[in-house]
């Protein structure tokens, strides 16, 4: 249901329910949080990349699961509750979050990219809410995350009208940060998560950490916390050792 591998410092953390396009029930919830975990807890792992297998990324949450449930509310609910505390959980980690995504991404899907610090889309990927289509609402923090990452008008349109977004209009809208041809997104994904476990991991991890932070602080508590954060920063080896390559020229 989920993979999770490690190499040279990134944690790959890989869908792999590609015959029903990647759609989350709860068993993939609960695989999804063991693998987080793994990646929270492994120093080795200092990025994190999400990736689909298959053709589509994600297609959101497995309709056929919340039919086959005794109780489709409680599943739905559990399920839901469940599924985005393990993204906010991730989210929430000082470790940067890559995501390649291609194909489809719909529904609880569009939770991965926006719980993702820099998406890599392939250029034929289509993003839907889908949600109303089935007449569902959104979960797992789209309603939080949508208008915050792309504007509440944006946000209200795309989850009422049942707009389809091709890749470069969410590049557009800022729901994703590049696009690349369709054979080369696994390519780029992984190099840029490459590149930043390249990176000083304490600053980069911090600076994620003080920007989604930021949503539920005032501005005087996040420049406070931004000075502590700075005067820490300093103090360490790996600071210490660019800011002398730095003044060295």
């Amino acid at each position: 249901m989920v993979r999770f591998e490690v190499e040279g410092g990134v944690g790959r953390i890989t869908l792999n329910r590609p015959s029903v396009s990647n759609a989350v029930d709860l068993p993939t919830a609960q695989a999804f949080g063991e693998a987080v975990t793994a990646a929270a807890d492994d120093e080795d792992v200092r990025v994190i990349l999400l990736a689909g297998a298959g053709p589509r990324f994600c297609g959101g949450g497995d309709v056929r699961s919340f039919l086959a449930a005794s109780d489709p509310a409680n599943y739905l609910h559990e399920l839901a509750t469940l599924f985005e505390s393990q993204l906010r959980r991730m989210s929430e980690l000082p470790k940067p979050v890559i995501a390649g995504v291609q194909g489809a991404v719909a529904g609880a899907g569009l939770a991965f990219v926006l719980n993702a610090d820099v998406v890599v889309a392939a250029r034929s990927t289509k993003f839907r809410m889908a949600y109303s289509g089935i007449g569902l609402t959104p979960d797992c923090g789209v309603s939080y995350l949508l208008p915050r990452a792309i504007g509440t008008q944006r946000a209200l349109e795309f989850a009422l009208t049942g707009r389809t977004l091709t890749a470069e209009d969410a590049r557009a809208w800022g729901l994703v940060t590049e696009v690349t041809d369709d054979d080369a997104v696994t390519r780029r994904a992984g190099e840029l998560a490459e590149a930043l476990a390249a990176g000083p991991a304490l600053a980069l991890g911090q600076a994620k950490r003080l920007i989604r932070s930021s949503f539920g602080e005032g501005r005087a508590q996040s420049a406070a916390d931004e000075a502590r954060t700075i005067a820490a920063a300093v103090t360490t080896d790996e600071a210490q050792k660019l800011i002398r390559r730095f003044v060295a020229g």
